[in-house]
């Protein structure tokens, strides 16, 4: 099976005319979730090999050509998987900014999925990753700007790994700011990375930006983010992802 966007749905009119891409997809959700509530606060949703192949399988496919229609389809995947599998949490959505040309245009695809999955618009969060360099930060505002319009969540992904960094927190100030793992990694251990966490932890706070820990792996990561005030953890300590379903999270080891 090939998959291409509706040309009724496609908003620039250079990429209506898109032949299907070369290769398939779907898609993995792994929780987030809220320690103090004690519930799956959302799922990222994450790409994946229709044979179970990992994320860089399918990424290193994707090329100039074939961006825009690789990342319109990973946001209707991602909400019918969704919807099919009921959920009832955020969905997390990782969206690719070089692809995004006109941010009114470029939503249209995800708008109409919503509509016709009945997702709701204000359970949508648009994570962008500073993994990918961003050519253009006004661009890249601009698009932040039009989803928060529409009543998206707005995330930066791997905070403190990529090429924007704080100058990218500066010109905009998402919902959420979800902390790079090699910043969590042996966080408990090591003074340094301690020091840089608590600072962005303290700037999210006085900017009412919500803080998501990802990549949690041990119950002393977590005790050592819990004690600097984040509520909010994704990693294997919870659960693994899961390709077209929702994990179990046991919040019994918050007891242990």
């Amino acid at each position: 099976m090939t998959d291409k966007i509706d040309p009724q749905v496609a908003g620039c009119g250079d990429c209506r005319d898109m032949p299907p891409l070369p290769f398939e997809f779907t898609m993995a959700f792994q929780p987030i979730v809220d320690i103090n509530q004690r519930n799956i606060f959302a799922h990222e949703a994450l790409v994946r090999g229709i044979n179970g192949e990992g994320a860089y399988a399918i990424l290193s496919q994707v090329t100039e050509a074939n961006r825009y229609q690789f990342d319109q389809l990973c946001r209707i995947r991602a909400i019918e998987l969704a919807t099919r599998l009921q959920m009832q949490s955020y969905l997390s959505i990782n969206f690719l900014p070089n692809a995004v040309y006109r941010p009114q245009a470029c939503i249209r695809s995800t708008l109409e999925a919503a509509r016709k999955n009945n997702f709701p618009c204000e359970r949508i969060i648009f994570e962008v990753t500073e993994s990918e360099p961003i050519r253009d930060p006004d661009h890249l505002a601009n698009i932040f700007f039009e989803y928060r319009n529409r009543g998206f969540v707005t995330a930066i992904d791997d905070f403190g790994a990529g090429h924007a960094g704080l100058n990218l927190l500066a010109e905009f100030q998402p919902h959420i700011i979800k902390l790079d793992m090699d910043l969590i990694r042996n966080l408990d251990s090591n003074r340094v990375r301690q020091s840089i966490v608590k600072g962005v932890v303290g700037t999210a706070l006085e900017l009412d930006i919500t803080i998501i820990a990802e990549g949690v792996e041990t119950r002393a990561e977590l005790d050592t983010l819990r004690a600097m005030g984040v509520n909010l953890f994704q990693g294997y300590l919870f659960a693994k992802p899961a390709i077209e379903h929702l994990p179990t999270v046991d919040f019994g080891l918050l007891d242990s």
